[in-house]
C-alpha cells in the first residue's frame, strides 16, 4: 500500500510499481495470472491472515448476508415480514458455526446456529444438492413458534455440504389460541403453535406444499393463514437461494481453499476482539427481579490468564406455568456478546468466534432452561431483555435497557399482525 495525503494505492499481487523521476507512479504487470489466482498462491502462512483479505471477508461474507435479506424482503407477502423486517439471514461453515450475519434483529441470530447444526446432527448423511429445511422448536434452536427458520446445505461440488445459509422469519401467525401466535396466558407450547422440528421443505428442488399444508392444517391449533405462510416460507426459499450462488461465486472466484482459511480467519479474529475485552471487565454478580417475582440470578467470572469468561445462573426461578421461559442457551452467549461488545472497538460481525471465550451454566428446569412441553412465546420477547439487563448489572458496563419489546399484537380469522415498538436503552459510562 502507498498512502499518499490526497490517496492511497493498493499494489496488487501481480504487479509492480516504480515511482519516475516527475513523482509519477507508473503500474506494470508482471505475471498474467488474475489476481484471485495469485491470491490463491500466494505465500502467505496459514495461521496467519493476510489483514487486507481479513478485511475484504469480514465484508464480504456480511454483504451476503444482507443481499440475502433484500431479497427475502422484497420477495414476501406479509407486512411483518416485508414492511416490519422481522427477520434475519445468516452463513454457516460446514459445521454449523456462525460465520456472519446481516445486521437484522440479534436475538434471532444467538440461537440460529443451534437450529443449524440440529439439522447436521439429525439429517448430515441425507442432505442432497436442492435440500431446505425448516425448524422453530425452541427446545433444539428456535425462539419462539412464530419465528420460522429455512435451513439450506450449499454442496460444492462436493458430496457434503461446504456451507449453510439460513433465514428466520416471524410469521404473522403460526397456529395457536390467539391470532398472531402470541398469546399472553398460554401455559404449554401446544397453545402456541405449530411446531417444525427439521421438517423438510424442500427436496431436491421439489417444494412439499402438500406435506407442509398438512402439518400447517394439523392439531387441535392450526394455522389460520397458510396462503401467507407459504408465501414467506418460499421468500426464505429465495433468500437462501440467493447467499448460496453469492457463496459458490466466491469460491469460483477465490478458491475453496481460501474462502474455507478466511472464514476461519473471520471467526478468529471476532474471538481474539472478545478476548481484549475480558482484560478490562472484573468479576460481578446481579439478581434482577421481574414483575411476576421471578428472578435472573446470574454470576460473571472473569479469567483475566486465559482472557475468558464463566456466566453462571444458579438461582434463577425455576421453570414457570406461564409463558416467560426462555430455552435459549445461545441467546444468553448473545446476550454477553452484545454486553461486552459495548467495549469493543474492532468493527466485526457478530460470529461463533465472539461466542468461544465463554462458558456458561444454566441449570436444567429453570426458566431459562425449562423442559418440554414449557411455554415460551414471551421468553424470546420479555426474559430476552431481562437476561441482557441482568448482565449488564454484573457487568458494570452500561445501566439497564426498558426491559421489554413492547408487544403489541392483534388479529382475527382472516388478519394478523405483530409489532414490536422501540424504547430507550441504557446509560455507559462515556455517554
Amino acid at each position: 500500500m502507498i498512502i499518499e495525503p490526497t490517496g492511497t494505492n493498493v499494489i496488487e499481487p501481480g504487479w509492480q510499481a516504480e515511482l519516475t523521476e516527475r513523482n509519477h507512479l507508473i503500474l506494470t504487470r508482471q505475471a498474467e495470472e488474475t489476481s484471485n489466482q495469485a491470491i490463491r498462491n500466494s505465500a502467505i502462512e496459514p495461521t496467519r491472515p493476510d489483514p487486507v483479505l481479513l478485511e475484504i471477508f469480514n465484508n464480504l461474507v456480511r454483504a451476503i448476508a444482507e443481499e440475502m435479506g433484500i431479497t427475502l424482503q422484497n420477495t414476501s407477502y406479509s407486512v411483518n415480514i416485508k414492511e416490519r423486517l422481522d427477520f434475519s439471514c445468516a452463513i454457516f461453515d460446514q459445521s454449523g458455526q456462525l460465520v456472519a450475519n446481516a445486521p437484522h434483529i440479534p436475538v434471532h441470530l444467538g440461537s440460529m446456529s443451534e437450529s443449524v447444526t440440529s439439522l447436521i446432527q439429525a439429517k448430515a448423511d441425507t442432505l442432497k444438492p436442492g435440500d431446505a429445511y425448516v425448524s422453530n422448536n425452541p427446545y433444539n434452536g428456535g425462539t419462539h413458534l412464530p419465528d420460522i427458520t429455512v435451513i439450506t446445505p450449499v454442496f460444492v461440488s462436493n458430496e457434503k455440504p461446504l456451507f449453510y445459509v439460513a433465514s428466520r422469519g416471524h410469521h404473522a401467525d403460526i397456529g395457536g389460541i390467539t391470532p398472531g401466535s402470541m398469546p399472553p396466558y398460554s401455559s404449554s407450547i401446544e397453545q402456541e403453535g405449530i411446531l417444525f422440528d427439521n421438517f423438510q421443505l424442500v427436496d431436491r428442488g421439489h417444494f412439499r406444499e402438500i406435506e407442509l399444508l398438512e402439518l400447517l392444517n394439523a392439531g387441535d391449533y392450526p394455522v389460520r393463514n397458510s396462503t401467507q405462510n407459504i408465501a414467506d416460507l418460499q421468500a426464505q426459499i429465495a433468500a437462501n437461494e440467493r447467499g448460496a450462488q453469492e457463496l459458490c461465486r466466491m469460491v469460483e472466484h477465490y478458491g475453496l481453499e481460501t474462502v474455507q482459511d478466511y472464514m476461519q480467519h473471520v471467526q478468529d479474529n471476532a474471538e481474539e476482539s472478545v478476548r481484549r475485552v475480558m482484560d478490562v471487565l472484573r468479576d460481578g454478580s446481579f439478581t434482577y427481579s421481574m414483575d411476576d417475582d421471578c428472578e435472573i440470578q446470574v454470576k460473571i467470572s472473569i479469567d483475566h490468564l486465559n482472557r475468558s469468561a464463566h456466566v453462571d445462573f444458579t438461582g434463577t426461578s425455576p421453570q414457570q406455568p406461564t409463558n416467560l421461559n426462555a430455552p435459549i442457551r445461545h441467546l444468553t452467549k448473545l446476550s454477553f456478546s452484545t454486553s461486552s461488545a459495548t467495549l469493543v472497538d474492532d468493527d466485526i460481525p457478530l460470529n461463533a468466534g465472539c461466542l468461544k471465550p465463554l462458558t456458561i451454566t444454566i441449570p436444567d428446569g429453570c426458566m431459562l432452561n425449562p423442559r418440554y412441553p414449557a411455554a415460551v412465546v414471551a421468553g424470546n420477547v420479555e426474559t430476552s431483555q431481562a437476561i441482557a439487563n441482568a448482565l449488564y448489572g454484573a457487568l458494570g458496563v452500561m445501566a439497564a435497557a426498558q426491559g421489554t419489546m413492547n408487544n403489541f399484537t392483534f388479529g382475527n380469522d382472516r388478519y394478523q399482525y405483530y409489532e414490536t415498538i422501540c424504547g430507550g436503552s441504557g446509560r455507559g459510562r462515556n455517554v
